[in-house]
Protein backbone atom coordinates (compact mmCIF):
# COMPACT_ATOMS: atom_id res chain seq x y z
CA UNK A 1 0.00 0.00 0.00
CA UNK A 2 1.17 3.59 -0.55
CA UNK A 3 3.07 5.08 2.39
CA UNK A 4 1.13 7.84 4.17
CA UNK A 5 2.52 11.26 3.30
CA UNK A 6 2.64 14.09 5.83
CA UNK A 7 2.11 17.62 4.56
CA UNK A 8 4.13 19.98 6.74
CA UNK A 9 2.46 23.16 8.01
CA UNK A 10 4.14 26.48 7.20
CA UNK A 11 5.83 28.34 9.99
CA UNK A 12 21.74 20.77 13.86
CA UNK A 13 22.35 15.63 15.87
CA UNK A 14 22.20 11.15 17.25
CA UNK A 15 24.46 8.53 18.70
CA UNK A 16 25.94 8.19 22.13
CA UNK A 17 28.73 10.54 23.12
CA UNK A 18 31.15 7.77 24.03
CA UNK A 19 33.18 5.96 21.42
CA UNK A 20 31.91 2.49 20.46
CA UNK A 21 32.79 0.01 23.17
CA UNK A 22 34.17 2.65 25.52
CA UNK A 23 33.38 2.83 29.21
CA UNK A 24 33.42 6.20 30.97
CA UNK A 25 33.30 6.38 34.74
CA UNK A 26 30.68 8.60 36.31
CA UNK A 27 33.32 10.89 37.82
CA UNK A 28 35.07 11.29 34.47
CA UNK A 29 31.78 11.90 32.68
CA UNK A 30 30.94 14.68 35.14
CA UNK A 31 34.09 16.56 34.10
CA UNK A 32 33.83 15.85 30.37
CA UNK A 33 33.30 18.75 28.01
CA UNK A 34 29.67 18.53 26.82
CA UNK A 35 29.35 17.44 23.22
CA UNK A 36 28.62 20.36 20.93
CA UNK A 37 26.66 20.49 17.72
CA UNK A 38 28.78 19.95 14.64
CA UNK A 39 28.53 19.98 10.88
CA UNK A 40 30.17 17.07 9.06
CA UNK A 41 30.85 17.11 5.32
CA UNK A 42 30.05 13.61 4.04
CA UNK A 43 30.70 14.64 0.44
CA UNK A 44 31.92 17.75 -1.39
CA UNK A 45 32.09 16.65 -5.02
CA UNK A 46 30.08 16.49 -8.21
CA UNK A 47 27.64 13.81 -9.34
CA UNK A 48 30.48 11.78 -10.93
CA UNK A 49 32.81 12.34 -7.96
CA UNK A 50 36.58 12.74 -7.88
CA UNK A 51 38.66 10.95 -9.09
CA UNK A 52 37.13 10.19 -12.46
CA UNK A 53 37.60 6.69 -13.80
CA UNK A 54 38.27 8.16 -17.24
CA UNK A 55 41.21 10.14 -15.86
CA UNK A 56 42.71 7.19 -14.00
CA UNK A 57 42.50 4.95 -17.09
CA UNK A 58 43.83 7.60 -19.50
CA UNK A 59 47.29 6.39 -20.66
CA UNK A 60 48.52 9.99 -20.79
CA UNK A 61 47.82 10.50 -17.03
CA UNK A 62 47.28 14.21 -17.58
CA UNK A 63 44.88 14.92 -14.68
CA UNK A 64 46.97 15.72 -11.57
CA UNK A 65 43.93 16.17 -9.30
CA UNK A 66 42.50 12.72 -10.02
CA UNK A 67 45.92 11.11 -9.67
CA UNK A 68 46.37 12.73 -6.26
CA UNK A 69 42.80 11.90 -5.23
CA UNK A 70 43.55 8.16 -5.02
CA UNK A 71 46.18 8.76 -2.32
CA UNK A 72 44.92 7.88 1.19
CA UNK A 73 43.67 10.98 2.99
CA UNK A 74 44.02 13.26 -0.02
CA UNK A 75 41.49 16.08 0.15
CA UNK A 76 40.80 15.97 -3.57
CA UNK A 77 38.86 12.71 -3.00
CA UNK A 78 35.25 13.84 -3.26
CA UNK A 79 31.90 12.05 -3.19
CA UNK A 80 28.44 13.50 -3.84
CA UNK A 81 27.66 16.69 -1.93
CA UNK A 82 26.08 15.97 1.45
CA UNK A 83 26.34 17.22 4.99
CA UNK A 84 25.22 15.84 8.33
CA UNK A 85 24.23 18.04 11.23
CA UNK A 86 24.79 16.53 14.64
CA UNK A 87 22.30 18.67 16.56
CA UNK A 88 22.90 18.59 20.30
CA UNK A 89 20.35 19.87 22.80
CA UNK A 90 20.16 19.36 26.59
CA UNK A 91 17.57 16.61 26.08
CA UNK A 92 18.92 14.72 23.06
CA UNK A 93 21.29 14.47 20.11
CA UNK A 94 19.91 14.13 16.58
CA UNK A 95 21.55 13.35 13.23
CA UNK A 96 20.04 15.33 10.36
CA UNK A 97 21.27 14.33 6.91
CA UNK A 98 21.09 16.64 3.90
CA UNK A 99 20.82 14.52 0.73
CA UNK A 100 21.61 10.85 0.17
CA UNK A 101 23.14 10.61 -3.29
CA UNK A 102 24.65 7.81 -5.38
CA UNK A 103 27.79 7.61 -3.21
CA UNK A 104 25.99 7.83 0.14
CA UNK A 105 26.84 4.24 1.14
CA UNK A 106 30.56 4.88 0.58
CA UNK A 107 30.44 8.17 2.50
CA UNK A 108 28.61 6.55 5.40
CA UNK A 109 30.98 3.57 5.38
CA UNK A 110 33.92 5.92 5.92
CA UNK A 111 32.52 8.72 8.06
CA UNK A 112 29.81 7.18 10.27
CA UNK A 113 32.28 4.95 12.17
CA UNK A 114 34.91 7.72 12.18
CA UNK A 115 32.55 10.19 13.89
CA UNK A 116 30.65 7.71 16.06
CA UNK A 117 27.42 8.15 14.11
CA UNK A 118 24.71 5.49 14.03
CA UNK A 119 21.09 6.63 13.72
CA UNK A 120 19.70 8.91 11.04
CA UNK A 121 16.90 10.99 12.55
CA UNK A 122 15.89 12.80 9.35
CA UNK A 123 16.89 13.28 5.72
CA UNK A 124 16.21 16.62 4.02
CA UNK A 125 16.35 16.66 0.22
CA UNK A 126 17.66 19.63 -1.79
CA UNK A 127 16.45 18.37 -5.20
CA UNK A 128 15.69 15.16 -7.06
CA UNK A 129 18.84 14.58 -9.14
CA UNK A 130 20.62 11.25 -8.65
CA UNK A 131 23.47 12.81 -6.66
CA UNK A 132 20.90 13.90 -4.05
CA UNK A 133 18.47 10.95 -3.91
CA UNK A 134 20.33 8.03 -5.52
CA UNK A 135 21.24 6.58 -2.12
CA UNK A 136 17.73 6.37 -0.65
CA UNK A 137 17.71 2.62 -1.25
CA UNK A 138 20.85 2.30 0.91
CA UNK A 139 18.85 3.49 3.90
CA UNK A 140 17.49 -0.08 4.16
CA UNK A 141 20.52 -0.96 6.32
CA UNK A 142 19.33 1.58 8.90
CA UNK A 143 15.62 0.72 8.80
CA UNK A 144 16.33 -3.04 8.88
CA UNK A 145 19.07 -3.02 11.53
CA UNK A 146 19.23 0.27 13.43
CA UNK A 147 15.82 1.95 13.60
CA UNK A 148 12.24 1.30 12.43
CA UNK A 149 12.01 4.08 9.84
CA UNK A 150 13.50 7.38 8.63
CA UNK A 151 11.58 10.61 7.97
CA UNK A 152 12.30 12.15 4.55
CA UNK A 153 11.57 15.85 3.98
CA UNK A 154 11.04 16.67 0.33
CA UNK A 155 9.47 19.35 -1.87
CA UNK A 156 6.28 18.40 -3.79
CA UNK A 157 7.98 18.46 -7.22
CA UNK A 158 10.78 16.18 -6.01
CA UNK A 159 8.32 13.80 -4.36
CA UNK A 160 6.65 13.41 -7.75
CA UNK A 161 10.03 12.44 -9.21
CA UNK A 162 10.57 9.92 -6.41
CA UNK A 163 7.27 8.27 -7.32
CA UNK A 164 8.99 7.28 -10.56
CA UNK A 165 12.63 6.79 -9.56
CA UNK A 166 11.89 5.11 -6.20
CA UNK A 167 8.32 3.94 -6.70
CA UNK A 168 8.83 0.86 -4.51
CA UNK A 169 9.82 3.08 -1.56
CA UNK A 170 6.81 5.36 -2.02
CA UNK A 171 4.24 2.63 -2.75
CA UNK A 172 5.26 -0.45 -0.81
CA UNK A 173 2.36 -2.47 -2.25
CA UNK A 174 4.61 -3.20 -5.23
CA UNK A 175 7.31 -4.80 -3.05
CA UNK A 176 7.63 -8.59 -3.09
CA UNK A 177 6.64 -9.93 0.36
CA UNK A 178 9.71 -10.43 2.51
CA UNK A 179 11.87 -7.98 0.56
CA UNK A 180 13.59 -5.68 3.05
CA UNK A 181 13.51 -2.26 1.38
CA UNK A 182 13.99 1.08 3.13
CA UNK A 183 11.11 2.10 5.37
CA UNK A 184 10.69 5.83 4.79
CA UNK A 185 8.16 8.38 6.04
CA UNK A 186 7.68 11.09 3.43
CA UNK A 187 6.98 14.62 4.65
CA UNK A 188 6.11 17.20 2.01
CA UNK A 189 7.71 20.59 2.67
CA UNK A 190 6.79 23.84 1.02
CA UNK A 191 9.13 26.82 0.67
CA UNK A 192 8.30 27.91 4.21
CA UNK A 193 10.14 27.35 7.54
CA UNK A 194 9.51 23.99 9.21
CA UNK A 195 10.87 22.12 12.22
CA UNK A 196 12.94 18.91 12.24
CA UNK A 197 14.09 17.40 15.54
CA UNK A 198 13.47 20.70 17.40
CA UNK A 199 15.52 22.60 14.80
CA UNK A 200 13.98 25.30 12.63
CA UNK A 201 14.83 24.80 8.97
CA UNK A 202 14.36 27.66 6.50
CA UNK A 203 14.28 26.65 2.81
CA UNK A 204 16.39 28.81 0.48
CA UNK A 205 14.88 28.57 -3.02
CA UNK A 206 17.45 28.83 -5.83
CA UNK A 207 17.72 27.97 -9.53
CA UNK A 208 19.75 24.91 -10.55
CA UNK A 209 19.64 25.51 -14.29
CA UNK A 210 16.97 27.33 -16.26
CA UNK A 211 13.52 26.58 -14.85
CA UNK A 212 14.75 23.96 -12.35
CA UNK A 213 14.15 24.75 -8.69
CA UNK A 214 16.49 23.47 -6.00
CA UNK A 215 16.57 24.23 -2.30
CA UNK A 216 19.29 25.38 0.01
CA UNK A 217 18.60 25.45 3.74
CA UNK A 218 19.29 27.75 6.66
CA UNK A 219 19.87 26.39 10.17
CA UNK A 220 20.34 29.25 12.62
CA UNK A 221 23.08 31.40 11.09
CA UNK A 222 24.34 28.61 8.80
CA UNK A 223 23.28 28.71 5.13
CA UNK A 224 23.81 25.70 2.86
CA UNK A 225 23.38 25.99 -0.93
CA UNK A 226 24.90 23.03 -2.75
CA UNK A 227 23.39 23.22 -6.25
CA UNK A 228 22.80 26.66 -7.74
CA UNK A 229 23.11 28.59 -10.99
CA UNK A 230 21.25 31.69 -9.84
CA UNK A 231 19.78 33.13 -6.64
CA UNK A 232 16.34 34.77 -6.86
CA UNK A 233 16.05 38.27 -5.43
CA UNK A 234 13.61 37.11 -2.73
CA UNK A 235 16.12 34.56 -1.37
CA UNK A 236 18.78 37.17 -0.56
CA UNK A 237 16.64 38.45 2.31
CA UNK A 238 16.75 34.94 3.83
CA UNK A 239 20.57 35.06 3.66
CA UNK A 240 20.95 38.23 5.72
CA UNK A 241 23.29 37.96 8.76
CA UNK A 242 24.57 34.57 7.61
CA UNK A 243 27.67 33.65 9.62
CA UNK A 244 28.69 30.45 7.79
CA UNK A 245 27.88 30.10 4.09
CA UNK A 246 28.39 26.76 2.34
CA UNK A 247 28.14 27.43 -1.37
CA UNK A 248 28.35 25.64 -4.71
CA UNK A 249 31.60 26.24 -6.68
CA UNK A 250 32.01 23.71 -9.49
CA UNK A 251 35.16 24.79 -11.30
CA UNK A 252 37.92 27.44 -11.05
CA UNK A 253 37.36 29.35 -14.28
CA UNK A 254 33.66 29.74 -15.09
CA UNK A 255 30.12 28.72 -14.24
CA UNK A 256 28.15 26.02 -16.06
CA UNK A 257 24.48 26.15 -16.96
CA UNK A 258 23.59 24.50 -13.65
CA UNK A 259 26.34 25.42 -11.16
CA UNK A 260 28.28 28.43 -9.94
CA UNK A 261 31.92 28.47 -10.89
CA UNK A 262 34.41 29.96 -8.45
CA UNK A 263 34.34 33.51 -9.93
CA UNK A 264 30.53 33.73 -9.63
CA UNK A 265 30.58 32.11 -6.20
CA UNK A 266 33.03 34.76 -5.00
CA UNK A 267 30.76 37.48 -6.40
CA UNK A 268 27.92 36.07 -4.31
CA UNK A 269 30.11 35.94 -1.19
CA UNK A 270 30.90 39.62 -1.59
CA UNK A 271 27.19 40.33 -1.95
CA UNK A 272 25.92 38.12 0.92
CA UNK A 273 28.83 39.04 3.24
CA UNK A 274 28.97 35.98 5.49
CA UNK A 275 31.59 35.81 8.23
CA UNK A 276 33.02 32.60 6.74
CA UNK A 277 32.47 30.66 3.50
CA UNK A 278 33.21 27.06 2.59
CA UNK A 279 32.78 25.99 -1.03
CA UNK A 280 31.41 22.59 -2.02
CA UNK A 281 30.46 20.64 -5.16
CA UNK A 282 33.93 20.83 -6.72
CA UNK A 283 34.93 18.90 -9.86
CA UNK A 284 38.36 17.51 -10.74
CA UNK A 285 39.61 20.86 -12.08
CA UNK A 286 39.67 22.19 -8.50
CA UNK A 287 42.98 21.25 -6.85
CA UNK A 288 42.36 21.51 -3.10
CA UNK A 289 45.77 22.85 -2.05
CA UNK A 290 46.28 25.14 -5.03
CA UNK A 291 42.84 26.73 -4.94
CA UNK A 292 42.91 27.15 -1.17
CA UNK A 293 46.30 28.85 -1.41
CA UNK A 294 44.83 31.28 -3.91
CA UNK A 295 41.72 31.85 -1.78
CA UNK A 296 43.83 32.53 1.32
CA UNK A 297 45.18 35.65 -0.38
CA UNK A 298 41.66 37.10 -0.41
CA UNK A 299 41.80 37.35 3.37
CA UNK A 300 44.82 39.63 3.00
CA UNK A 301 43.43 41.71 0.13
CA UNK A 302 39.67 41.81 0.86
CA UNK A 303 39.19 40.29 4.30
CA UNK A 304 37.28 37.36 2.79
CA UNK A 305 37.43 34.13 4.82
CA UNK A 306 36.84 31.66 1.98
CA UNK A 307 38.16 28.11 1.54
CA UNK A 308 37.25 24.82 -0.11
CA UNK A 309 35.64 22.22 2.13
CA UNK A 310 36.59 18.54 1.90
CA UNK A 311 35.08 15.14 2.64
CA UNK A 312 35.36 14.41 6.36
CA UNK A 313 35.67 18.03 7.44
CA UNK A 314 33.94 18.62 10.78
CA UNK A 315 33.32 22.03 12.31
CA UNK A 316 31.61 22.93 15.59
CA UNK A 317 28.48 25.02 15.17
CA UNK A 318 25.98 26.85 17.36
CA UNK A 319 22.33 26.36 16.49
Amino acid sequence: MPIPVVILPARFFSSSCGAPGSAVSSSAAEHEEPRKSELIFLGTGTSEGVPRVSCLTDPSKTCPVCIKAVEPGNRNRRRNTSILLRHVTPSRTSNILIDAGKFFYHSALEWFPAFGLREIDAVIITHSHADAIGGLDCLRDWTNNVQPSIPIYVAPRDYEVMKMTHHYLVDTSTVIPGAAVSTLQFNIMEEEPFTVQDLEVIPLPVWHGQGYRSLGFRFGDICYISDVSDIPDETYKLLEDCQLLILDALRPDRSSSTHFGLPRALEEVRKIKPKRTLFTGMMHLMDHEKVNDDLARLMETEGLDVQLSYDGLSIPVRL
